[in-house]
């Protein structure tokens, strides 16, 4: 395997930590307050550059869909679920329920939701925009201030902001 790097973007929601190898990239998380960061390379490649310019347009408002080597890893269900999310367009929203529709069986409401909270990939795979079936602010690994925050920054964004939650 080749080797696996770390290198942080600054956010208006705070650092995001971005791993990656030379040809993928394996994960997008929101750095916890005050965790010790990993040494960085010096030199970031051509593909860092790239997706921290992508982040840097979507909070701009400029870019609605990333389009950046994501290596997934996980289990073939929590794949297509991550598959799944990114067919969700920008500033939409779908319940869980409708999801687990989605990817052909309602009663797998649970597993659908369980694999959303384990999207390594936040922000670029949206599982922010998965939202309760009653409509209510539900679930997200990185703090549900920040899916709040994500779904207002979106309907700014597509002209249909109003405060959501």
């Amino acid at each position: 395997m080749e080797e696996l790097f770390c290198t942080y973007f600054l956010s208006p929601l705070g650092e995001i930590e971005i791993r990656y190898t030379s040809k993928s990239i394996y994960a997008f998380h929101f750095m916890k307050e005050g965790a010790a960061k990993k040494n960085e390379p010096e030199n970031k490649t051509v593909l860092i550059k790239e997706a921290q310019e992508q982040l840097k347009r979507y909070f701009e408002g400029t870019l609605k869909e990333f389009d950046l080597p994501l290596k997934m890893e996980g289990t073939e269900f929590q794949k297509k679920v991550w598959i799944e999310l990114g067919t969700i367009n920008f500033g939409k929203t779908v319940s869980y329920l409708t999801l687990a529709k989605q990817l052909g069986d309602e009663k797998c409401i649970r597993a659908a939701a369980s694999a959303n909270g384990k999207n390594p990939f936040a922000i670029v795979i949206p599982c922010h925009r998965v939202i309760g079936t009653n409509g209510s602010l539900t679930g997200y690994a990185g703090e549900l201030w920040r899916k709040q925050w994500l779904l207002e920054h979106e309907a700014k964004v597509c002209g249909t902001y109003q405060k959501l939650f």
